[in-house]
């Protein structure tokens, strides 16, 4: 059982989706949108994925399949595209000076995030974020597919990267924001849920009556975690 963010004994975790959630652009659909097959098919399969008559795992394979550029091409493309969240840098700083992890938890490929992490924040970032993601293969000629975290429908089961924290007789809290498909699978594993206003998972929890705390940037969650943190808010008062 793997649960690194606890060797600090923190008083609470934070978990977080990459993708659209710590930054501006989800880089997969960006590069699907621009790079691959376009935003209105791509759109279509998040809506079956939403629906449930195709899986995260495949659907995700059927974009990245139309992305014909070479993986350190699409690499640099997304480095010279990709923002970061307003608020996330802040948010950041305030959980390293106060001990609260924060664990990026993706459906995302390791090496991108890695890569983006150290072009907005910087390579201390990289070593003090903790990254559970799929990989990649690169082929010698450039070519590349995912390789996916286990065998789930997911690719990459989120709720198996929390469990183990959850389990825990003494556990600090825990929260997980999220925005889109790949989160469905964590949505009830924290104590409380930061959905991101107008995405895919707010219209999930909405449909599958799981509680959630809307949030337009990480400048919100920051609010809201760090009330927490002080005592002047209970999660319980954070849902509302």
């Amino acid at each position: 059982m793997s649960i690194p963010a606890m060797k600090t004994n923190p008083k609470m975790i934070v978990f977080t989706d990459w993708d659209g959630t710590v930054t501006l652009q989800d880089s997969n659909d960006y590069m699907t949108d621009n790079l691959g097959f376009g935003v209105v098919k791509r759109k279509a399969i998040n809506q079956e994925i939403l629906e449930g008559t195709e899986t995260f795992r495949h659907g995700f394979i059927r974009m990245l399949e139309s992305i014909p550029q070479p993986f350190q091409k699409c690499v640099e493309y997304l480095k010279a595209h990709v923002e970061l969240d307003p608020g996330f840098a802040d948010f950041y700083h305030w959980c390293a000076a106060n001990n609260v992890p924060v664990v990026v938890v993706s459906s995302g490929m390791k090496p991108i995030i890695e890569a983006l992490l150290g072009n907005l924040l910087g390579p201390e970032a990289v070593k003090n974020i903790e990254i559970i993601a799929n990989d990649v293969k690169v082929n010698e000629d450039g070519s590349w597919h995912i390789v996916y975290r286990d065998e789930s429908s997911f690719g990459h089961d989120k709720s198996r990267a929390i469990r183990p924290y959850a389990q825990l007789e003494n556990r600090p809290p825990m929260f997980y924001c999220g925005d889109g498909v790949s989160d469905l699978s964590a949505a009830r594993e924290t104590d409380l849920l930061f959905a991101k206003r107008g995405r895919d998972l707010v219209t999930y929890c909405e449909r599958e009556n799981i509680p959630f705390t809307l949030f337009d940037s990480f400048k919100d969650i920051h609010s809201r975690v760090q009330q927490i943190y002080e005592g002047k808010l209970t999660i319980d008062e954070a849902r509302k």
